[in-house]
Parts: structure tokens; C-alpha cells; sequence
């Protein structure tokens, strides 16, 4: 029997999904507080070691509000642009609380970082090079290539053998002369394997990789491990969530036993991002056509790829629940359709040859787990304006936190 999310999780509070859709215009971004703020915990929680601490990468959704959340949990945070340390700063984190992992970055930005009071984590040798040219005597983070990588799609894969991503820790030594020439002094590393593993073997082997190149360096204040845990996107079919407990288990008793050998009282970070944002939002929007070409039924609604690129980018499942009359449609009378959106491109597809219940025109569909890399990801192709975001309270109140755009913004 499958479980419905927003349901079993009494997600729009106070609301309804019609209420919302006629005050705040469709498609819509919802997120929910009370999910938020739990998974806040259970990753903060997820390590005994009273120098842990998680940094919330930003890149997932940088929406202002939730930020504050996030940082009221007591997260630091990860930018990957100017912007997004823009974002942080304007949300109240202060610049030693945030980490600007860089790839492949201009002098430009590099100081716009340093003239903020943000540390930067170099990606590169070059990278390092320019750095330490520009800030000679300075602290600086390097990020490395454990040799290791995960993830559901290829294209979310950072870390192994086909990735742009970090130094590879063979060249260790390459760094320490850069280091020596530039008088810097690597205050941290880091490393990212990949996005959405559901397994813990992977991570525990590249921190223990990580882990022999922090001993190569006396001077690390921190070392932080990456993130990329998953979430379960199939929910509805009874998927199990990641083992929390076992990873965080395996990874105390790995930094426990490293820092006893090491007598270091080095501080630990974690980069979780889909983790704490991905299951508090839902993106809510309407169906517009129910029309059948050749052998295919295509439900048409006007959630494109502009509003959620990631089944169009990465192939990616999203568990979807049908509304009419603000009830969930659970009929055992089951279709197989293809679900896309209104974006003028053949790849505009949300969901191919899903089973659904019986759908028709002015139906209200949800997609689940949205809430990481949706906005964040979403532009204005086609023209398209993109939607409001709204925030249920803890009280169970929905709150504008972001306007939906207008003509006018398309001109800016």
C-alpha cells in the first residue's frame, strides 16, 4: 500500500492545496518548517564529537528564510558564488561562519571573498598559485580528490577519476610548495565524493582517505568531509531512509580513534545540503491537458523544466500525489502516463510512464521532495516566470518568503 507524503507528514498545516494555489498563484514552491527543522537536528546530531559541526551547502536552496532556520540550528554554511555569500551575509551568517568552496574562480571573485573576511577553499594548484599570489601569508583550504566517488547520476559524481573537481592527494606534496612559497598556512582540507548516496561504505573510505592527507599537514584546524547523503525520492514505494545511526556510528568511532593516534583536537565539518532541505518542499501545480499521442497519455501541467529541471537534467524521481477537491486521489484504478510540464522542449518531462490514478484537466498535482535543487535551479527559459515560495510556520501558518516574479522582472 503506498504512503502519501504531505499526508502522513500533515504537511500544508492550516492550509489546503487550493487555498494556496489561488492566494500565492501556480506553480508554487511550499516548504514546510517543522520538516526542516528536524532534519537540521538529526545531522547535527550526527556525529558525538564535540568538535563537529555541519556547513549547510547553500547551492541546494539559498532562500533567505530558510537560511535564518538553518542558521537558528546551528549550522555554518558553504557558498559556491559571490552571491550566495551575498545571501548568507544578508541572512545573518557572520563571514568566519562560512566557507567559499571555490571551482575554477577569477581573481575577482577571490577577492571579493577575502575583502568580505570569508576563507577560501582552493580547488586546484593553479587555484592556490593565484591565491597565494593575491594573498601571500594568509590562511588558505584546499579541496582534494580522495580518489572516491558516489552519487546517483553521473553528472552529480565529484570525486574518482572522471571529475573536474579537487587536487589529487597524490600531489600533496605540490601543495606543500606552494604552501612554502606563498608563506600560507592550510588552516583546512576538504573533499566532496558525490550527491544522493544512500550507503555509507563509500563516505567512511574517502574520510579515511582524507584523513591520511590531514596527517601529511600539522597546521589543520579543520577538516571537513563533504557531503552528498541521500534521501529516499521513492517513498511512496517504501524505500528506507540512509542509516543515520550506523554512518554517524562508523564515522565517530573513525574520527575518535584518529584524533586518540594524533593527539589532535582538530575541529570536523560535513556539507549536507539535499539532507536538510530536499523533504521540506513540495512543489504544487495545476493540470492543463489530458491528451493521448499514438500509444502515450500525456498529462500536461505547468510545472517545466524551468520551475524543476532535475528530472530533465539528471533523470531524476520525484513521488507524485494528485489533489481534486484538496483530497489526495488513492483510486486502485491505476494509468500509465507521461507527466510534463509547458516549456517548448521535447525534454520537458517530469515523470515518463508513471502509474497514476485517473487524472483530469484542473486537477492539483504535487511533487514531492523538492526542495533541494528546484528554485535554486530554476530560470526563466521560454520566458517563464518563476513561482512564489511560501513557508507553513511551525504554528502551521503559510508565509510568503518570495514573491512569484512578474512581466516586469523579465526586463531587469
Amino acid at each position: 500500500m503506498k504512503t502519501y507524503f504531505t499526508e502522513q507528514t500533515g504537511f500544508f498545516g492550516k492550509s489546503k492545496p487550493s487555498r494556496l494555489l489561488r492566494e500565492f498563484g501556480s506553480p508554487l514552491y511550499l516548504y514546510n518548517e517543522a520538516i526542516l527543522r528536524e532534519r537540521c537536528r538529526e545531522m547535527a546530531g550526527l556525529i558525538s564529537c564535540s568538535r563537529f559541526k555541519p556547513n549547510y551547502s547553500t547551492k541546494a536552496n539559498s532562500s533567505p528564510e530558510l537560511l535564518k532556520i538553518i542558521r537558528e540550528e546551528g549550522f555554518d554554511a558553504d557558498a559556491m558564488s559571490p552571491g550566495e555569500i551575498h545571501i548568507l551575509l544578508a541572512s545573518g551568517f557572520k563571514p568566519e561562519e562560512i566557507l567559499f568552496v571555490a571551482n575554477n574562480i577569477s581573481t575577482g571573485e577571490m577577492e571579493y571573498a577575502l575583502n568580505k573576511g570569508v576563507l577560501i577553499s582552493c580547488d586546484s594548484i593553479s587555484q592556490l598559485c593565484r591565491y597565494g599570489r593575491l594573498n601571500p601569508g594568509g590562511a588558505a583550504v584546499v579541496r582534494f580528490n580522495t580518489g572516491i566517488g558516489a552519487g546517483h547520476h553521473e553528472k552529480v559524481i565529484t570525486g574518482g577519476e572522471n571529475t573536474k573537481f579537487g587536487v589529487n592527494i597524490e600531489l600533496s606534496g605540490e601543495v606543500r610548495a606552494v604552501l612554502k612559497e606563498y608563506r600560507l598556512r592550510l588552516v583546512g582540507i576538504n573533499q566532496h565524493i558525490g550527491s544522493l548516496f544512500m550507503e555509507a561504505a563509500p563516505y567512511v573510505a574517502s574520510v579515511k582517505s582524507l584523513l591520511s592527507v590531514a596527517e601529511k599537514f600539522e597546521e589543520l584546524e579543520f577538516i571537513d568531509m563533504g557531503g552528498g547523503i541521500g534521501i529516499p525520492y521513492h517513498k511512496q514505494d517504501g524505500q528506507k531512509r540512509m542509516d543515520l545511526e550506523d554512518l554517524g556510528g562508523r564515522l565517530s568511532e573513525l574520527l575518535m580513534n584518529w584524533a586518540a593516534v594524533r593527539h589532535k583536537d582538530t575541529k570536523v565539518k560535513m556539507e549536507p545540503g539535499r539532507y536538510i532541505t530536499a523533504e521540506c518542499g513540495v512543489l504544487l501545480g495545476t493540470v492543463h491537458a489530458v491528451k493521448q499521442n499514438s500509444s502515450r497519455t500525456y498529462i500536461g501541467t505547468d510545472i517545466g523544466f524551468n520551475v524543476l529541471i532535475r528530472p530533465a537534467m539528471y533523470d531524476s524521481y520525484h513521488d507524485i500525489e494528485i489533489y481534486e477537491n484538496d483530497e489526495i486521489i488513492k483510486s486502485d484504478q491505476k494509468n500509465v502516463v507521461t507527466v510534463t510540464g509547458n516549456i517548448c522542449e521535447t525534454g520537458d518531462i517530469l515523470a515518463k510512464d508513471r502509474e497514476l490514478p485517473p487524472v483530469m484537466e484542473g486537477n492539483i498535482i504535487a511533487i514531492m521532495d523538492a526542495g533541494a535543487y528546484g528554485y535554486s535551479m530554476s530560470s526563466n527559459y521560454n520566458c517563464r516566470l518563476r513561482p512564489a515560495e511560501v513557508l507553513i510556520g511551525m504554528d502551521g501558518t503559510p508565509r510568503l518568503i518570495r514573491r512569484r516574479e512578474t512581466m516586469e522582472d523579465l526586463m531587469m
